[in-house]
């Protein structure tokens, strides 16, 4: 039994920010799978199917990405899953844009998302870290950044075509692979 955990922001207005890559990774997993509707739940929404024989539980907090750890607590706790069946996927901006990296455990590195679920179930839970880089290596000349705004700001129609779509996919696409500790990224 495996919980996959998209970290985001609820809301129509941050559906294309790249922090809700988690979220938008998550939703292309239900479609492929198939996986029932989403339905609320402990702070979240929620789907469960199999894949390759493996019970995986979707979930998207819905608690806002600086309170992600209560969601993932409170699915820990009452289907006592063990931390090491918790993957958290996640935007990354040390990481160039499309890259993927996965590792267990780990600091933070100013992610409130995962400074809640650090704080609340622990830190040796699976990461699956996706780059969206920082604005000082997108754009020149740019030397004063904003993480927030840059988090919290949409992919342009660029970002989509070039790597977007493509890395949403290819999370999705070897997510069976990852839970079954291939590497595949």
């Amino acid at each position: 039994m495996f919980l996959i955990v998209g970290l985001g922001n609820p809301g129509k207005q941050y559906n294309n920010n790249r922090h809700n890559i988690g979220f938008k990774v998550v939703d292309a997993i239900k479609d492929i799978y198939n996986f029932p509707k989403f339905i609320k739940r402990f702070d979240s929404e929620f789907s469960k199917s199999k894949i390759d024989g493996n019970i995986i539980f979707l979930i998207k907090p819905k608690t806002f990405m600086n309170n992600s750890g209560i969601a993932v607590k409170e699915f820990k706790n009452f289907y006592n899953f063990d931390i090491n069946k918790i993957y958290v996927i996640h935007d990354e901006i040390d990481l160039d844009q499309g890259r993927i990296k996965t590792k267990i455990g780990g600091g933070h590195n100013g992610h409130n998302g995962l400074k809640s679920i650090d704080q609340l179930v622990g830190k040796d839970y699976n990461r699956i870290r996706v780059g969206v880089s920082r604005p000082s290596k997108i754009f020149e000349n740019k030397t004063n950044e904003n993480i927030s705004s840059w988090v919290l700001s949409d992919f342009s129609s660029d970002e989509k075509i070039k790597w977007v779509d493509d890395t949403i996919n290819k999370i999705s696409k070897n997510i069976s692979l990852l839970i079954n500790n291939k590497d595949c990224f």
